[in-house]
């Protein structure tokens, strides 16, 4: 069960875990600041939800294949509205970790997300 495949997909669970509790902790003004963003308003409720259940699940090994093609997906969805707001010259806070992000956005948030989303590759690519 704790193969380079599942290590690669936990880091980013546990990273998505943590990202979805500290949105839940701060209440209704992370849904502020991911609306500051320029997040889709009707994305923003759920977004706290769906990190959290698919890093639960990417630590549980459940699904791998589809949870994990999920997960990179979101990541994608995230680090595109991140280069889109930057190449705008907007850089409000990131918000990616409830109010524990208060400091704006900056390529330091692409290039997390882009090392994210290479671990989630390389758990696809070893399971193939």
């Amino acid at each position: 069960m704790f193969s380079f495949a599942w290590w690669c997909a936990s880091v980013v669970g546990v990273v998505f875990v943590f990202a979805g509790v500290q949105k839940i902790l701060a209440g209704p003004d992370w849904l502020v600041q991911a609306r500051k963003l320029g997040a889709p308003i009707w994305v923003i409720p759920s977004v706290r939800w769906v990190e959290l259940v698919l890093g639960c699940l990417l630590v549980a090994d459940v699904a791998t294949t589809a949870v994990r093609l999920a997960a990179l997906a979101l990541l994608a969805a995230f680090t595109a509205l991140l280069v889109k707001r930057l190449r705008e010259g907007v850089r409000p806070p990131c918000s990616c970790f409830g109010s524990r992000s208060a400091k704006p956005i900056s390529w330091w948030n692409v290039t997390r997300n882009i090392g994210l989303m290479s671990l989630i590759c390389l758990a696809l690519l070893v399971n193939l």
